[in-house]
């Protein structure tokens, strides 16, 4: 009898550690650091399919979207099903607002799914695209060619991702190229631009940004669903203050392979860099 309650007794307290240890990560993951994965080439090259970082949730304040969203195979709980009264108000706690350049992680406003992309432009502001160049407030953001990026043409990430490329259709293996370019926002922020060809998102009508919301751009120009189609269109259109979830600061570990136990395809050269 003694054996069976001091295993009894055993079982307790690891159900009790197991509920503290998630109840401990679940409020760092809502106050402090999001871990996020790229799934997808949008923001190629400052940020690679496989690259992961944590988001700081601390440069932009709270507000639901702070709330995890947990989506694992069989079970869905949005950020909404727990935070969801603290919705719709469009402000935050302790809230400060983006910069012009921040890589920002954000909820969708129709899927609630997270995105990542750069805040490009602020509210108030009108933002356009002519040709593949920027304008914000009628007035073209500052270019420099650089040197082509070139990638394998080959299946990316979990997903299988092929790329798209500016020489291509490629074959299996072959280089994949897409012209780059340096882009200079109007307060000094430098990153680096790509571009496949002419397509329908080079020349948008102008878009006036709503008071408490952002526009936002991937640096893959030709590879980003972004704010330059609205939301209801299969975009991302103008994104809420309060859907912000937070800053992308730096990487913290990046793997080009299918999955992250694949060392041999780890990119070393990537582990903690900083994000620009």
């Amino acid at each position: 009898m003694a054996s069976e309650a001091k295993a009894q007794n055993g079982f307790v307290e690891t159900i009790k550690t197991i509920v503290y240890a998630l109840l401990i990560a679940g409020v760092f993951r809502t106050l402090f650091f999001q871990p996020f994965w790229i799934p997808s080439g949008s923001m190629k090259d400052t940020l690679l399919i496989g690259d992961f970082l944590f988001v700081n949730k601390m440069a932009y304040g709270y507000s639901y979207s702070s709330c995890p969203s947990i989506r694992v195979p069989g079970i869905e709980i949005d950020a909404k099903d727990i935070c969801g009264f603290l919705d719709g108000d469009n402000k935050r706690f302790l809230g400060s607002e983006p910069k012009r350049g921040d890589v920002a992680v954000f909820r969708h406003p129709v899927t609630g799914r997270d995105f990542i992309k750069r805040v490009v432009g602020l509210p108030g502001e009108k933002i356009q695209v002519r040709d593949g160049v920027l304008f914000i407030n009628g007035e073209p953001v500052e270019l420099k060619d650089m040197p082509d990026f070139v990638e394998t043409a080959e299946a990316q990430g979990p997903q299988g991702l092929r790329p798209r490329c500016a020489n291509g259709p490629v074959g299996e293996g072959a280089d994949c190229i897409k012209t780059r370019q340096t882009e200079t926002l109007p307060n000094g922020v430098e990153h680096s631009i790509l571009n496949i060809g002419t397509q329908g998102s080079d020349n948008t009508p102008v878009y006036t940004v709503p008071e408490g919301h952002y526009f936002m751009m991937g640096d893959n120009r030709d590879n980003s669903s972004d704010s330059r189609i609205p939301s209801t269109a299969g975009g991302v259109g103008y994104v809420p203050f309060e859907n912000l979830v937070g800053r992308a600061d730096r990487i913290m570990f990046s793997s080009g392979g299918s999955s992250m136990l694949f060392f041999w395809t780890w990119r070393s050269d990537r582990f903690f860099k900083g994000i620009q």
